[in-house]
């Protein structure tokens, strides 16, 4: 036995990712007294400036809106109750294509290899039992997701250390159940074409192939409030305009896909923690 407290440690991709994917679980194992760890990848100086203002846009500040979202991060960690914030503090890489994805020091043109050896020492120093990031393709394809991704699997090979790992999913029946509730609140809402309805319906997994489920729906509130905390993006944060209520039962469920596993826990599992405990 050992004296060391349970861990999980969330790789994150900007401020605001933590709480719209993980916000449920990081709540419950805190409460729980599970130490929980979230490193975030980028700055997020590729989000909304003061009065919606985009990148590119007359009046936008990368450094600024960095500086910001630092502070609202900061804000959603406490709502949280988040034990330990760790910034790697890329400069954000932007949406797909954007000419920011090719500027010098951005998180896409970082190699993979200096950025999982950072994150290789935050896992040293804090030797998590559970890690969560995202799929190979970043759930939905985020230049700086599918970096996140990267990194944290190349620093799990650097460390040799054998926690659960887990990749964030969206079972394909709620991805349905997103697409009714977004026509529900905006009714101009026009229909995808035919490759991005196509695209769109591979975002997620099938629900019998997702192994893990995690009933969050007591922390939903908090999720929603670490949500909120991220005010100046508030207008590109959908889940906000459906209310608490509403929210929470659309989003009380968290999924996820195991990918490394010592434990032998049978799936799927309801507690990322299965078999540690």
């Amino acid at each position: 036995m050992t004296d060391r407290p349970l861990t999980l440690m969330a790789v994150h991709a900007h401020p605001d990712d933590e709480a719209t994917g993980t916000g449920g679980v990081l709540a419950r194992y805190a409460a729980e007294g599970i130490r929980t760890v979230l490193v975030t990848c980028t700055d997020g100086g590729c989000g909304d400036g003061p009065g919606g203002v985009k990148p590119g846009e007359p009046g936008h500040d990368p450094a600024a809106v960095a500086s910001m979202r630092l502070r609202e991060l900061e804000a959603s960690c406490d709502v949280l109750g988040i034990s330990d914030l760790e910034m790697l503090d890329y400069a954000d890489s932007g949406m797909i294509g954007w000419p920011s994805n090719e500027a010098p020091g951005s998180f896409w043109q970082t190699p993979v290899e200096k950025g999982a050896a950072r994150l290789a020492e935050l896992m040293r120093h804090y030797r998590p039992d559970v890690v969560v990031t995202y799929d190979e393709n970043g759930f939905y394809g985020h230049p700086d997701h599918i970096q996140a991704h990267r990194i944290t699997m190349a620093a799990l090979e650097m460390t040799e250390l054998t926690p659960k790992v887990y990749w964030t999913t969206m079972p394909r029946s709620t991805m349905q159940r997103f697409g009714e509730t977004m026509r529900e609140f905006h009714e101009d809402m026009p229909e995808p074409d035919p490759a991005e309805a196509a695209a769109l319906a591979e975002i997620g997994l099938p629900d019998d192939e997702i192994t893990t489920w995690v009933d969050t729906t007591a922390f939903s509130g908090q999720k929603f409030d670490a949500l909120a905390a991220h005010a100046s993006q508030g207008e590109n944060i959908f889940f906000l305009k459906m209310g608490k209520e509403r929210f929470g039962e659309l989003m009380g469920m968290e999924t996820f896909l195991r990918v490394q596993d010592a434990t032998g826990a049978a799936v799927p599992e309801k507690d990322l923690f299965a078999g540690l405990r």
